[in-house]
């Protein structure tokens, strides 16, 4: 690991929500697995769907929802032809 590395990592633990969320902006997206019953309060508008489904949203940088998919590869697809790095979280 770098000193960069080291350095960023001790300034975003010490950041305030806000100003993780306005890192990337713009630039990074993030695909995110959640489950079907996670879905109404993540993207209102959807229509109702089973439940017990693994599916995978994808997040603007501040945390916006973008789009619901039930392929990773698709999310990652969606984010690249909207100029956007995608990045996985967990």
């Amino acid at each position: 690991m770098s000193e960069g590395q080291v350095v960023f990592e001790y300034e975003a633990r010490n950041a305030s929500p806000e100003t993780l969320a306005n890192l990337g902006e713009g630039h990074i997206a993030y695909v995110k697995q959640i489950r079907s019953e996670d879905v109404p309060g993540l993207f209102p508008e959807a229509p109702k769907i089973a439940p017990g489904l693994k599916l995978f949203a994808l997040h603007a940088a501040d945390g916006t929802p973008i789009m619901l998919t039930d392929s990773r590869e698709a999310a990652v697809a969606n984010a690249w032809s909207n100029e956007l790095q995608a990045v996985s979280v967990h």
